[in-house]
């Protein structure tokens, strides 16, 4: 009986591993240009086909950070404007001093804080009694108009995620959250209309174009301290730069611990190079 050995596996051929090799390729760029064609999709249908503009943050970017001056006006919009209807409840009143936000001093700080009357939770106080605000207390709720709390507004309406979240156009475009909040600051047209007992203004930056919130800002609403202008436009972004700000405290120094993180990555990657070429120059002059 003839005895027959194994078959031995063909060996893979070069041209066979480059031919894959290339396909793999292609099929993550199509990938990738499908992603990017979903992502800006995504950006009109997120809107509902409102128009969003492109507002030039300081914060975008990489390099980008915080104007602690725009940011203080931001601040005060939202306390003489934004405040009669909305609330922060996810921000501490310390946190205005904080390095990279609005940078308030602390005797600053305090005295804003004295300005919101906050839940009295001292020992004795009934149900329902307030007292002055403290640094460590939170910005109050506020119920009194049924209106949204603008703690998490800047990121919960970014507006332009892309397919499964991954902020395409975001990256690209710098386009999110403060854009939408500028646009629909400054995108009401002046039209109104009625419907079911409820006033509707039209907003092209809103879903559906037509929202129940009345204009809330006019040309100089506020006077800013430190003499900018107060124009719609102006307000607009430096409320906005706030709110990103609320949702995003620590985005200044995320950005310098990616920084740090790059670097150590691009120093370890040329030690650990070297030190492979340097291991392998023996075996490479042999050969």
């Amino acid at each position: 009986m003839p005895i027959t050995r194994p078959r031995t596996p063909r060996r893979l051929r070069l041209n066979d591993l480059n031919k894959g090799t290339d396909e793999m390729i292609k099929a993550s760029i199509l990938a990738a240009l499908v992603a990017f064609g979903l992502g800006s999709g995504a950006a009109v249908a997120s809107g509902g086909g409102g128009h969003v503009e492109d507002f030039a943050f300081s914060f975008e970017g990489p390099f980008g950070s915080y104007d602690k001056m725009q940011l203080q006006r931001g601040l005060q919009v939202f306390t003489e404007v934004c405040s009669a209807c909305h609330g922060l409840r996810q921000v501490a009143f310390r946190t205005l001093g904080d390095p990279g936000g609005p940078e308030m001093s602390s005797s600053q700080v305090k005295a804003f804080a004295k300005l919101f009357e906050v839940n009295d939770d001292s020992d004795g106080a009934q149900p329902g009694d307030t007292r002055e605000g403290k640094p460590a207390d939170k910005f109050p709720e506020n119920h009194g108009a049924g209106a949204p709390d603008l703690s998490m507004m800047a990121k919960a309406r970014a507006g332009f995620h892309g397919p499964a979240g991954l902020g395409i156009n975001q990256m690209i475009k710098g386009m999110g959250g403060p854009e939408y909040i500028a646009s629909l600051l400054t995108g009401y047209t002046g039209e109104e209309k009625e419907e079911a007992g409820v006033t509707l203004y039209e907003n092209t930056a809103f879903d559906g174009g037509w929202i129940s919130m009345a204009p809330p800002l006019d040309d100089d609403a506020v006077e800013f301290r430190d003499g900018h202008s107060a124009d719609l436009h102006h307000m607009s972004q430096d409320v906005a730069a706030f709110l990103m700000w609320t949702a995003e405290p620590k985005l200044n120094a995320r950005k310098k611990t990616g920084f740090v993180a790059v670097g150590f990555l691009v120093l370890l990657t040329s030690l650990l190079y070297l030190t492979n070429k340097k291991l392998w120059a023996v075996a490479k002059r042999k050969a």
